[in-house]
């Protein structure tokens, strides 16, 4: 079982690790050993991971601790490990979608994404558990539950990255999301995770599910963390047609500004309206943080959404008819290898009409002008992030509730939106608050969730795991 001081360095935040690796009170071969310990420890329960680059990994850290020493640090994220869900390529390391037709498949080069952590320092501890092609089942690599109750699911697609932060098995992450896929388990697992603006990070050499919709985002247990993280993998791509030529901003300088004066929007449809399913501990929790915002200065608007509650066919129509438009031929000859989920879901893509397909797209173009104009007249949007705490595993596989219910909407908006922990159920099972921001405003979310996290703990309660055996080591 790892010691108390190996689990305090696995649970350290990169800001807090990057300022001990500049005055080598520490080493990055600490940070990664640690990390391994735990890994080792608790795996096998959690499956967080389908692949770990142990000696890879190990051999990177002992060169990040040289070339600190030797002032040749590249900048903060200089030593950091980072795991990265297993749909992103990464070059020499096997990549495969949780999925038997992509079992042994080895890119030869790095998604863009991570090739820009990995010239920032960042040490690939691994790559992480998801769904099938981030929409299917958990049928090769494991079922991954939250590390709050083992016998409740971590949410999806990005399961492994949230639950293995939850549990201390990794310092920071990459996730994707097309409706909700890191904003989901980030509140089941009650750590936080940035769905930045749709082309803020370039999406080559991620494994398509919706063109339109598709995003990566960084997760961590801070929003510094994610701000970090963003700050070096953001920004225009060639290889990415639909990448943003934006400029990326100092996701860090205005961190520390606070809430005073901002002026928060809080939806009265859907969000927050219990005849909407909104569990009564949800509600409670994120009206209790938002009040906390307020006490801090923030004013509070109250704003219209109307069509909030109302977009759920639009973003199944657009997204499956995307997915099975990716993934038509490998399903021709080669359907049989996918899991079942993942197949039923694609083909029903397929049987969708083109009418459909046009109205989905005039829906989003309707939900895009309403959240416009309410970003207009409010800094940023507060909700809670989903509807209810996770739920048990059982119910993931006969029928799970929806859980794109408060997050969808901002992957067709393309809007940037993140989730962070804002408390917990008399069950102990963390509640996710979601801020969602205008286009390309990351360092706004950044610095509503930073002064939130100053002024509170939940970011920083630990699960308690069960001892790992013996015989599995």
């Amino acid at each position: 079982m790892p010691n108390a001081s190996s689990t305090d360095l696995a649970y350290a935040s990169a800001a807090s690790l990057s300022r001990r690796f500049a005055t080598r009170d520490l080493s990055p071969v600490d940070v990664v050993e640690a990390l391994l310990e735990r890994i080792d420890a608790h795996n096998d329960t959690l499956c967080a991971y389908i692949t770990v680059c142990r000696e890879s990994a190990l051999a990177e850290a002992k060169q990040a601790e040289s070339d600190i020493a030797a002032g040749r640090a590249k900048g903060p994220l200089h030593g950091i490990p980072v795991s990265v869900k297993d749909i992103c390529w990464t070059e020499g390391v096997r990549t495969t979608g949780h999925s038997m037709t992509f079992f042994d498949f080895v890119p030869k080069e790095d998604a863009t994404h991570v090739r820009r952590l990995k010239d920032a320092g960042m040490i690939l501890l691994g790559k992480t558990n998801t769904t099938e092609f981030a929409c299917g089942d958990l049928h090769l690599f494991g079922m991954t539950p939250t590390p709050w109750d083992l016998t409740r699911y971590s949410g999806g697609s990005s399961a492994g990255s949230a639950n293995g932060l939850a549990a201390g098995l990794c310092t920071t992450a990459i996730g994707t999301d097309t409706g909700g896929s890191i904003r989901c388990p980030s509140g089941f697992c009650g750590i936080t995770g940035l769905k930045p603006t749709f082309g803020r990070v370039s999406r080559h050499g991620v494994m398509v599910l919706s063109w339109s919709m598709d995003h990566v985002g960084p997760m961590a247990r801070t929003a510094e963390d994610c701000a970090l993280v963003l700050g070096a993998m953001a920004g225009w791509d060639a290889k990415d047609g639909t990448s943003a030529r934006q400029p990326v901003a100092d996701y860090l300088s205005g961190l520390n500004n606070g809430v005073s004066g901002l002026t928060l929007g809080i939806p009265r449809q859907h969000y927050f309206e219990p005849a909407e399913g909104v569990d009564p501990e949800v509600l409670a929790a994120a009206e209790a943080a938002v009040k906390q915002l307020e006490k801090m200065g923030a004013r509070l608007q109250p704003v219209d959404l109307p069509m909030a509650g109302k977009l759920s066919p639009a973003g199944n129509v657009l997204i499956m008819t995307e997915a099975f438009g990716q993934h038509a031929e490998r399903l021709r000859t080669r359907g049989d290898e996918y899991g079942p989920r993942a197949r039923r879901r694609m083909v029903g893509g397929a049987l969708y009409t083109s009418a459909e397909y046009q109205q989905a797209s005039q829906v989003r173009e309707l939900w895009i002008r309403d959240v416009e104009r309410v970003l207009q007249a409010v800094d940023s949007i507060v909700t809670p992030t989903l509807p209810m705490p996770a739920f048990p595993i059982s119910v993931q596989h006969a029928g799970p509730p929806d859980t794109s219910w408060g997050t969808r909407g901002f992957n067709l908006s393309g809007h940037p939106a993140m989730s962070l922990p804002c408390g917990f159920t008399s069950q102990g099972l963390p509640i996710g608050l979601q801020i969602a921001a205008k286009a390309f405003d990351e360092a706004m979310i950044f610095r509503v969730a930073h002064a939130y996290q100053q002024a509170t703990d939940w970011h920083t309660r630990r699960p308690s795991l069960p001892a790992a055996d013996p015989a599995r080591n």
